[in-house]
């Protein structure tokens, strides 16, 4: 992970900055001005990872700018949220003090939430035996963390494999389960200001949500109850237990969940071939008005790009802008931009997450 440039007294126009660029970019679709949601200046992303470099017989947090062999040690990190900072030096002074936890420990990954979890990933370059569980045990009942150990051929687990985390959409709490590895928002705060722009955005529809790229299930709680019924498609096994659980948990019972990647559904869509994990679901039966899509950063292949053109509405959140640009190069030929928000989520970086609602013309 490279070092970040935090600078919270140019914050302000960076993200005019940002503003500016995705206003060219969005200029040839005639899209309205945007929304524009800021984020907190400083302790905002919820997940960070380290690696340890090894000096004076010591272990250091540190990352990298550019030359992958000098590092830049860290003590605090201010974009981090305040429980990764809080947790960093009591972790450090633990494996400094345990050769069970410190021998061959080259990487550890932080991931919390706003609702106050945490979860440590501990990697190593060797086998995790018996000493390294006890050691590992202590600390996380000391820290009251769930820990998890990885090395080659291994992943030990004490407490969960997942952090818990609330959001708060239109007055409403939504519990998420978080699993270790994979994708969540990193900033907590501007993702609760896309779940509710998008919540808005979508509006309360007598008719079906389709969803691509569902994940854990982020936006599907919040939209799914704006819909007469729901089907979200997710590729990754992790994302998708996690997203069951969840739809379970917040008692949405209007969903239905298939592991289908965007270009399988559209196979499916098309009738190109059938496939067993949608059987028992009525695919004709659904009257989709809505779609929405977050893609990777890739975006959508024209395949799934001409397959969301069938719907009179596209919701559409993108962590690339340029991608975005050229996805609706192609959805403009259909569909008009009537909506247009940037979501700061990666605040000191050129980065930035941008939604779009699309309106049949």
């Amino acid at each position: 992970m490279s070092a970040p440039a935090f600078n919270p007294a140019a914050y302000t126009a960076q993200l005019a900055d940002k503003a500016n660029r995705l206003r060219e970019l969005l200029a040839p679709f005639a899209a309205p001005e945007l929304e524009i949601f800021d984020s907190p200046r400083e302790y905002y992303r919820l997940r960070a990872e380290f690696r340890l470099w090894r000096e004076d017989g010591q272990r250091h947090y540190a990352m990298f700018d550019g030359d992958k062999r000098t590092p830049v040690f860290i003590e605090e990190f201010p974009i981090a949220s305040q429980r990764i900072n809080a947790l960093m030096p009591r972790l450090k002074a633990a494996w400094q003090a345990s050769d069970a936890l410190s021998f061959k420990l080259f990487q550890v990954e932080f991931l919390t939430t706003l609702a106050g979890d945490a979860l440590i990933t501990l990697c190593y370059h060797r086998p995790l035996d018996d000493a390294w569980h006890a050691a590992a045990s202590a600390l996380a009942a000391e820290l009251n963390v769930s820990l998890i150990g990885r090395a080659r051929g291994q992943r030990v687990v004490i407490g969960r494999d997942y952090a818990e985390e609330t959001l708060t959409v239109a007055g409403r709490s939504f519990r998420y389960r978080q699993p270790e590895g994979a994708f969540t928002q990193p900033n907590g705060e501007v993702c609760q200001k896309m779940l509710n722009w998008a919540y808005e955005v979508m509006g309360e529809r007598d008719d079906d949500l389709l969803e691509l790229y569902c994940g854990n299930g982020n936006f599907t709680l919040p939209l799914a109850s704006r819909a007469r019924r729901a089907l979200a498609t997710e590729i990754s096994k992790s994302s998708v237990n996690a997203a069951l659980h969840n739809l379970a948990d917040n008692g949405i019972s209007n969903t239905t969940l298939v592991r289908l990647s965007a270009e399988e559904l559209t196979q499916a869509l098309n009738g190109v071939r059938p496939f067993r994990r949608l059987a028992g679901v009525d695919l004709p039966s659904y009257e989709f008005g809505t779609v929405f899509v977050d893609p990777p950063r890739a975006g959508m292949d024209d395949d799934t790009c001409r397959l969301v053109q069938r719907f009179p509405r596209i919701l559409y959140i993108s962590c690339n802008p340029e991608t975005l640009a050229q996805n609706l190069a192609l959805l403009s030929e259909t569909h008009q931009v009537t909506r247009a928000a940037l979501f700061d989520q990666f605040p000191y970086t050129h980065h930035m997450e941008s939604g779009v609602l699309l309106e049949r013309r």
